[in-house]
Protein backbone atom coordinates (compact mmCIF):
# COMPACT_ATOMS: atom_id res chain seq x y z
CA UNK A 1 0.00 0.00 0.00
CA UNK A 2 1.36 3.40 -0.90
CA UNK A 3 1.77 6.22 1.56
CA UNK A 4 -1.04 8.72 1.79
CA UNK A 5 -0.64 11.83 -0.43
CA UNK A 6 1.43 14.61 1.11
CA UNK A 7 2.23 12.46 4.13
CA UNK A 8 5.94 12.35 5.05
CA UNK A 9 7.52 8.89 5.33
CA UNK A 10 6.94 7.20 8.65
CA UNK A 11 7.98 3.95 10.25
CA UNK A 12 5.20 1.38 10.16
CA UNK A 13 5.09 -1.79 12.24
CA UNK A 14 3.06 -4.41 10.46
CA UNK A 15 1.51 -7.81 11.11
CA UNK A 16 4.25 -10.23 10.15
CA UNK A 17 6.04 -12.87 12.19
CA UNK A 18 8.05 -11.79 15.19
CA UNK A 19 11.43 -10.31 14.36
CA UNK A 20 10.63 -9.45 10.74
CA UNK A 21 12.17 -6.24 9.45
CA UNK A 22 9.93 -3.19 9.68
CA UNK A 23 8.68 -2.50 6.20
CA UNK A 24 5.75 -2.66 3.83
CA UNK A 25 2.11 -2.59 4.80
CA UNK A 26 0.75 -6.05 5.63
CA UNK A 27 -2.18 -7.77 7.28
CA UNK A 28 -4.78 -6.77 4.67
CA UNK A 29 -7.27 -9.34 3.40
CA UNK A 30 -10.02 -7.11 2.02
CA UNK A 31 -10.43 -4.70 -0.88
CA UNK A 32 -12.10 -1.34 -1.26
CA UNK A 33 -14.96 -2.88 -3.20
CA UNK A 34 -15.86 -5.27 -0.37
CA UNK A 35 -16.16 -2.85 2.54
CA UNK A 36 -19.96 -3.01 2.72
CA UNK A 37 -21.60 -6.32 3.60
CA UNK A 38 -25.19 -6.83 4.71
CA UNK A 39 -25.56 -7.93 8.31
CA UNK A 40 -21.92 -7.31 9.21
CA UNK A 41 -20.52 -4.83 11.69
CA UNK A 42 -17.12 -3.37 10.92
CA UNK A 43 -15.08 -1.66 13.65
CA UNK A 44 -11.86 0.33 13.51
CA UNK A 45 -9.92 -0.16 16.74
CA UNK A 46 -7.31 2.40 17.75
CA UNK A 47 -4.69 2.17 20.50
CA UNK A 48 -3.35 5.74 20.79
CA UNK A 49 0.13 6.28 22.19
CA UNK A 50 1.79 9.34 23.69
CA UNK A 51 5.28 8.59 22.36
CA UNK A 52 5.32 5.07 20.92
CA UNK A 53 3.57 3.64 17.87
CA UNK A 54 -0.18 4.10 17.51
CA UNK A 55 -1.82 0.77 16.77
CA UNK A 56 -4.83 0.28 14.52
CA UNK A 57 -6.90 -2.68 13.42
CA UNK A 58 -10.06 -3.37 11.41
CA UNK A 59 -12.31 -6.21 12.58
CA UNK A 60 -15.58 -7.35 11.02
CA UNK A 61 -18.26 -9.54 12.60
CA UNK A 62 -21.34 -11.24 11.17
CA UNK A 63 -22.71 -11.96 14.65
CA UNK A 64 -21.18 -15.45 14.82
CA UNK A 65 -17.50 -14.99 14.10
CA UNK A 66 -15.01 -12.15 13.83
CA UNK A 67 -12.33 -11.76 11.22
CA UNK A 68 -9.39 -9.41 10.87
CA UNK A 69 -9.33 -7.23 7.78
CA UNK A 70 -6.24 -5.12 8.38
CA UNK A 71 -3.89 -4.10 11.17
CA UNK A 72 -0.63 -2.30 11.81
CA UNK A 73 1.02 0.47 13.81
CA UNK A 74 2.34 3.89 12.96
CA UNK A 75 5.35 5.62 14.51
CA UNK A 76 6.68 8.92 13.31
CA UNK A 77 10.43 9.09 12.71
CA UNK A 78 12.36 10.92 15.45
CA UNK A 79 13.96 13.22 12.91
CA UNK A 80 10.59 14.38 11.62
CA UNK A 81 9.29 14.95 15.15
CA UNK A 82 12.27 17.23 15.84
CA UNK A 83 11.60 19.19 12.68
CA UNK A 84 7.88 19.61 13.37
CA UNK A 85 6.28 19.57 16.83
CA UNK A 86 2.93 18.42 15.45
CA UNK A 87 4.30 15.80 13.06
CA UNK A 88 2.97 12.84 15.03
CA UNK A 89 -0.50 14.38 15.30
CA UNK A 90 -0.57 15.20 11.60
CA UNK A 91 0.54 11.73 10.50
CA UNK A 92 -1.82 9.85 12.82
CA UNK A 93 -4.74 12.01 11.69
CA UNK A 94 -3.88 11.35 8.04
CA UNK A 95 -3.55 7.61 8.66
CA UNK A 96 -6.87 7.34 10.50
CA UNK A 97 -8.62 9.33 7.76
CA UNK A 98 -7.12 6.98 5.17
CA UNK A 99 -8.32 3.90 7.06
CA UNK A 100 -11.85 5.28 7.38
CA UNK A 101 -12.01 6.15 3.69
CA UNK A 102 -10.66 2.77 2.63
CA UNK A 103 -12.57 0.42 4.93
CA UNK A 104 -15.73 2.44 5.78
CA UNK A 105 -16.09 1.21 9.39
CA UNK A 106 -19.47 1.47 11.08
CA UNK A 107 -17.87 2.50 14.37
CA UNK A 108 -14.54 3.36 15.94
CA UNK A 109 -13.37 1.94 19.27
CA UNK A 110 -10.59 3.79 21.10
CA UNK A 111 -8.77 2.90 24.28
CA UNK A 112 -9.37 5.55 26.92
CA UNK A 113 -6.69 7.48 28.81
CA UNK A 114 -5.11 5.52 31.65
CA UNK A 115 -5.69 7.53 34.84
CA UNK A 116 -2.37 6.55 36.46
CA UNK A 117 -0.30 8.34 33.80
CA UNK A 118 1.73 11.37 34.80
CA UNK A 119 0.45 14.76 33.69
CA UNK A 120 2.81 15.25 30.74
CA UNK A 121 2.13 11.80 29.28
CA UNK A 122 -1.61 12.18 29.84
CA UNK A 123 -1.62 15.49 27.97
CA UNK A 124 0.29 14.02 25.02
CA UNK A 125 -2.08 11.08 24.90
CA UNK A 126 -5.07 13.41 25.05
CA UNK A 127 -3.68 15.33 22.07
CA UNK A 128 -3.34 12.09 20.12
CA UNK A 129 -6.88 11.05 20.98
CA UNK A 130 -8.02 14.51 19.92
CA UNK A 131 -6.83 14.13 16.32
CA UNK A 132 -8.29 10.62 16.20
CA UNK A 133 -11.69 11.92 17.30
CA UNK A 134 -11.34 14.76 14.79
CA UNK A 135 -10.84 12.25 11.98
CA UNK A 136 -13.96 10.38 13.11
CA UNK A 137 -15.98 13.59 13.25
CA UNK A 138 -14.90 14.59 9.76
CA UNK A 139 -16.14 11.27 8.37
CA UNK A 140 -19.27 10.87 10.50
CA UNK A 141 -18.08 7.80 12.41
CA UNK A 142 -19.41 7.17 15.93
CA UNK A 143 -16.66 6.72 18.55
CA UNK A 144 -16.75 4.39 21.56
CA UNK A 145 -14.18 4.54 24.36
CA UNK A 146 -13.14 1.59 26.52
CA UNK A 147 -10.88 1.45 29.57
CA UNK A 148 -7.73 -0.73 29.28
CA UNK A 149 -8.92 -3.15 31.97
CA UNK A 150 -12.30 -3.48 30.32
CA UNK A 151 -10.62 -4.43 27.04
CA UNK A 152 -8.41 -7.00 28.78
CA UNK A 153 -11.35 -8.51 30.66
CA UNK A 154 -13.40 -8.79 27.47
CA UNK A 155 -10.63 -10.40 25.39
CA UNK A 156 -8.48 -12.32 27.90
CA UNK A 157 -11.03 -12.97 30.65
CA UNK A 158 -9.34 -10.83 33.32
CA UNK A 159 -8.25 -7.23 33.61
CA UNK A 160 -4.58 -7.89 34.40
CA UNK A 161 -3.51 -9.72 31.24
CA UNK A 162 -0.04 -8.82 29.97
CA UNK A 163 0.92 -7.88 26.41
CA UNK A 164 1.81 -11.42 25.37
CA UNK A 165 -1.42 -12.87 26.69
CA UNK A 166 -3.41 -10.26 24.78
CA UNK A 167 -1.54 -11.02 21.56
CA UNK A 168 -2.21 -14.75 21.87
CA UNK A 169 -5.89 -14.24 22.70
CA UNK A 170 -6.37 -11.86 19.78
CA UNK A 171 -4.74 -14.39 17.48
CA UNK A 172 -7.03 -17.15 18.74
CA UNK A 173 -10.25 -15.11 18.59
CA UNK A 174 -9.54 -13.93 15.06
CA UNK A 175 -8.18 -17.29 13.86
CA UNK A 176 -5.01 -15.63 12.63
CA UNK A 177 -2.10 -17.61 11.21
CA UNK A 178 0.47 -15.37 12.91
CA UNK A 179 0.66 -13.56 16.22
CA UNK A 180 -0.12 -9.88 15.57
CA UNK A 181 2.93 -7.68 15.92
CA UNK A 182 3.73 -5.25 17.37
CA UNK A 183 1.75 -5.40 20.60
CA UNK A 184 0.27 -1.96 19.81
CA UNK A 185 -1.48 -3.43 16.77
CA UNK A 186 -2.72 -6.37 18.84
CA UNK A 187 -4.09 -3.93 21.42
CA UNK A 188 -5.98 -2.06 18.69
CA UNK A 189 -7.53 -5.32 17.46
CA UNK A 190 -8.44 -6.11 21.08
CA UNK A 191 -10.27 -2.78 21.45
CA UNK A 192 -12.27 -3.54 18.30
CA UNK A 193 -13.10 -7.03 19.63
CA UNK A 194 -14.19 -5.50 22.94
CA UNK A 195 -16.68 -3.25 21.18
CA UNK A 196 -18.01 -6.08 19.03
CA UNK A 197 -18.55 -8.21 22.13
CA UNK A 198 -20.32 -5.34 23.91
CA UNK A 199 -22.53 -4.72 20.90
CA UNK A 200 -23.33 -8.43 20.57
CA UNK A 201 -24.37 -8.59 24.22
CA UNK A 202 -26.51 -5.47 23.87
CA UNK A 203 -28.34 -6.86 20.86
CA UNK A 204 -28.79 -10.34 22.31
CA UNK A 205 -30.47 -9.10 25.48
CA UNK A 206 -32.19 -6.12 23.88
CA UNK A 207 -30.30 -3.63 26.03
CA UNK A 208 -30.67 0.03 25.05
CA UNK A 209 -27.72 2.17 24.11
CA UNK A 210 -26.82 4.41 27.02
CA UNK A 211 -27.27 7.68 25.19
CA UNK A 212 -27.32 11.13 26.75
CA UNK A 213 -27.82 13.82 24.13
CA UNK A 214 -26.02 17.11 24.55
CA UNK A 215 -25.92 20.27 22.52
CA UNK A 216 -22.59 21.20 20.86
CA UNK A 217 -21.98 24.04 23.28
CA UNK A 218 -22.17 21.57 26.17
CA UNK A 219 -19.06 19.74 24.97
CA UNK A 220 -16.67 22.28 26.47
CA UNK A 221 -18.38 22.09 29.84
CA UNK A 222 -18.45 18.29 29.71
CA UNK A 223 -14.72 18.04 28.99
CA UNK A 224 -13.93 20.45 31.79
CA UNK A 225 -15.96 18.50 34.33
CA UNK A 226 -14.83 15.51 36.37
CA UNK A 227 -17.30 13.12 34.74
CA UNK A 228 -18.20 12.82 31.09
CA UNK A 229 -21.69 11.88 29.89
CA UNK A 230 -22.09 8.46 28.29
CA UNK A 231 -22.43 10.04 24.88
CA UNK A 232 -22.05 13.50 23.38
CA UNK A 233 -24.06 14.00 20.21
CA UNK A 234 -24.38 17.37 18.44
CA UNK A 235 -27.80 18.72 17.65
CA UNK A 236 -29.61 15.65 18.93
CA UNK A 237 -29.13 13.93 15.54
CA UNK A 238 -26.63 11.73 13.79
CA UNK A 239 -23.04 12.79 13.32
CA UNK A 240 -22.29 14.42 10.00
CA UNK A 241 -19.14 15.49 8.23
CA UNK A 242 -17.55 18.52 9.87
CA UNK A 243 -19.50 18.21 13.11
CA UNK A 244 -18.44 17.06 16.56
CA UNK A 245 -18.08 13.27 17.04
CA UNK A 246 -20.41 11.15 19.10
CA UNK A 247 -18.32 9.91 22.00
CA UNK A 248 -19.57 6.92 23.93
CA UNK A 249 -17.92 6.03 27.22
CA UNK A 250 -18.64 2.65 28.82
CA UNK A 251 -18.28 2.09 32.53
Amino acid sequence: MAFLPDTPPTKRWQGRAEGRKLGAMTGTISSRGQNEKNGCLRVLGIDPAATGPTGYGIVESDGRRCRMLHYGALKVAAKRQKECAGAALQDVHARVCGLIEEFSPHAMAVESVFTALNMRTALRLAEMRGVILLAAAQHGVVVYSYAPREVKASVAGHGHADKRQMQLMVRALLSMDETPEPSDAADALAVALCHLQAEKTRRRFGLPERIASAAPHALRAAVGSTGLPNEIRPGGGGTTRGRLPRIVFTR
